[in-house]
């Protein structure tokens, strides 16, 4: 099973990239045009190995630096409670809110 945005979490894209809406706890994150482009991979059931393969192959960066990053980006949208992954992700199911993350992706409080 790929991954999955939680029920409550909209998605919607800017010039940017885009913003997430946790809309439990009222926090949105930002994630700029790379990130998106790695939660759109993952949610259309794409691999983190073969995820970060597509982004060592348009950027300059090594294969184990994309991978590292991908993993980092799904671990903490996992951990925010943003994204659900089933068996199959390497991951689990996570309800409980978080903040901050890695490069790509800044949590802020709506309101």
């Amino acid at each position: 099973m790929p991954a999955q945005l939680r029920p409550d979490v909209t998605l919607t894209p800017t010039d940017d990239g885009a913003v997430l809406l946790d809309e439990r706890s009222g926090r949105y994150y930002q994630l700029n045009r790379t990130a998106l482009l790695v939660l759109r991979s993952l949610l259309d059931g794409r691999t983190a190995e073969e995820t970060a393969a597509d982004l060592s192959a348009r950027h300059p960066v090594t294969a184990d630096r994309a991978r590292a990053d991908v993993d980092r980006l799904h671990e903490t949208l996992r951990t925010a409670g943003l994204v659900t992954t089933g068996p199959g992700t390497g991951g689990q199911s996570t309800t409980g809110p978080g903040a901050g993350g890695p490069a790509g992706t800044g949590a802020g409080t709506a309101g």
